[in-house]
């Protein structure tokens, strides 16, 4: 009897994959493959190619154990073509199989490539996620603003997740008025839990080296884990010792300490090592058991069932054209600044040097420093997505869509932010230690040492004044840019001006 093949793609890394249960494990042929395809659609970082590389190669093996016969392609293997389609299609004419079966994939590019295959494909919902399609587009329909809050509420519920009855622990939904505390002198944060490559990782390690060793972004010190062990082991440590502070500090920026105590499970849990459901729970327990505060369990129980699944939601129901918006008429190129960290701008090269050294940021780097300067400066948001599905080891196109076109650049114009997230400098400083050591003076409003966040800030609201100015949540902004003296503002939009000239030209800034 001749079996079907049953696709596994290098984020779908779970033992409970729909494909897998539509599966027969004893006539069927798994397929995975390491193509160029997918390292090359946009050019990954080096550490994210690495990571998900090893983690296919484990869930291989794990699989083989189960009984699953597998078929996998390793990157330099000879007659690779390089494309999943054409994967499934060698496959095929080895095995004789002529169906193959799948869980969705994450990205539009990637189902379209499936559909429009020599090989029919029968797709199964991903249900690793908490939300349906339909339950999404249901809670979407003739709501004239999507906004996470009200959907995270409807997570709340149908979980149970910190619920008394049908109340949220505690009398509130959301404790995000508590997460804002700006560092303090002397905070111990312990960082993720770090994994020594094994002899799988190292030969992946090796061949990403020689494969993509010149791309943005260093190898050196990969300390990922690479199988679901090992994540869970990662996730216990986040609970156990930055967990009972992650509320606290979650918004915090400090020199030299990229972690803090954030947990650096996204990873593993957006690849399939871990499951929203395992990791909520444990928070969950921590919070019941006393040794975290409900601000700080709320807080990061709200960026899975709430944020997660919302940015997930939004970006299928938008469809494949959403990362082609752009709301703002948005055009200035991406400074070479985003790829080299050369800037005098002390809080984006802070970031920028950490991206490229960990394929990682936390949300309010991302949010506030590299994404707020995109914003404030105009520069393209097709080629702002472009940059952080490069650089973060966490990006699939499904999540960093909505987070990046939406929430960070305003581009979809408003459909996740009902107001652009732009500030000056005093929001920069007042959440980290950059201001302290850059070349520019954030107390400083106008003139060639003034801050380019102080100026570009009102830059952006007095050239966007007429879409802007009737939102509420930015009245009291207009209603001060209008109370400043006259010859002031000139001076303000002329010193952002000439930001923009030397960003136009090629000058460092």
């Amino acid at each position: 009897m001749v079996g079907r093949l049953v696709l596994v793609l290098g984020d779908q890394l779970s033992d409970d994959l729909s494909a897998l249960r539509e599966g027969d494990r004893a006539t069927d042929t798994v397929v995975m493959a390491e193509v160029q395809a997918e390292t090359d659609y946009v050019l990954h970082h080096p550490k994210k190619i690495a990571f998900l590389f090893a983690a296919m190669r484990k869930h291989a093996a794990r699989l083989r154990e189960a009984g699953w016969t597998v078929r996998y392609t390793k990157l330099e293997d000879p007659g690779n073509t390089h494309s999943i389609p054409g994967e499934l299609l060698r496959a095929a004419e080895a095995t004789g199989c002529t169906e193959a079966l799948a869980t969705e994939p994450g990205e539009f590019r990637l189902i379209s490539a499936l559909e429009d295959g020599p090989l029919p494909v029968h797709f199964f919902p991903d249900d690793r996620f908490l939300c349906s399609h339909a339950e999404f587009e249901d809670w979407a329909r003739g709501r004239k603003e999507l906004r996470m809050e009200w959907f995270y509420r409807e997570m709340r519920r149908k979980t149970g997740l910190m619920m008394e009855g049908d109340k949220p622990a505690g009398g509130k939904w959301n404790y995000d008025h508590d997460n804002r505390k700006p560092p303090k002198h002397g905070l111990d944060a312990p960082g993720p839990m770090r994994f020594a490559p094994d002899e799988t990782t190292q030969e992946v390690l090796d061949l990403v080296r020689a494969r993509f060793g010149n791309r943005y972004g260093s190898l050196d010190g990969f300390w990922f884990a690479t199988e679901p062990a090992q994540a869970r082991r990662a996730l216990a440590h986040f609970v156990e010792r930055s967990l009972p502070l992650y509320g606290d500090y979650q918004d915090a920026m400090v020199r030299g300490a990229p972690f803090l105590f954030h947990a650096l499970l996204s990873p593993y849990i957006n690849a399939g090592l871990l499951g929203w459901r395992e990791v909520c729970e444990a928070a969950e327990a921590a919070w019941r058991a006393g040794d975290v505060p409900i601000n700080a369990a709320e807080g990061f129980i709200r960026q899975i069932i709430g944020w997660r699944e919302y940015v997930r939601g939004v970006y299928f129901l938008q469809g494949p054209d959403y990362t082609s918006r752009n709301a703002l008429g948005h055009h200035r190129p991406l400074p070479e600044f985003y790829w080299t960290a050369e800037t005098d701008m002390a809080c984006i090269a802070e970031v920028v040097s950490t991206t490229m050294a960990e394929a990682y940021a936390h949300h309010i780097q991302r949010l506030m420093i590299t994404g707020n300067f995109a914003l404030l400066a105009g520069f393209d948001p097709a080629q702002v997505h472009d940059w952080y599905l490069r650089v973060y080891a966490d990006a699939y196109e499904w999540v960093e869509a909505p987070n990046v076109i939406g929430m960070s650049q305003f581009a979809d114009g408003g459909v996740v932010g009902s107001k652009p997230y732009v500030s000056g400098g005093n929001y920069i400083n007042r959440m980290s230690d950059y201001c302290k050591a850059c070349a520019y003076s954030v107390s400083q409003k106008t003139g060639d040492g003034a801050c380019p966040f102080n100026l570009l800030y009102w830059h952006f609201l007095d050239r966007h004044r007429d879409r802007f100015e009737g939102n509420p949540r930015m009245a009291q902004m207009y209603r001060s840019w209008d109370r400043m003296d006259g010859d002031h503002r000139v001076e303000v939009i002329a010193g952002g001006d000439r930001i923009l000239a030397r960003l136009d030209a090629g000058e460092r800034v």
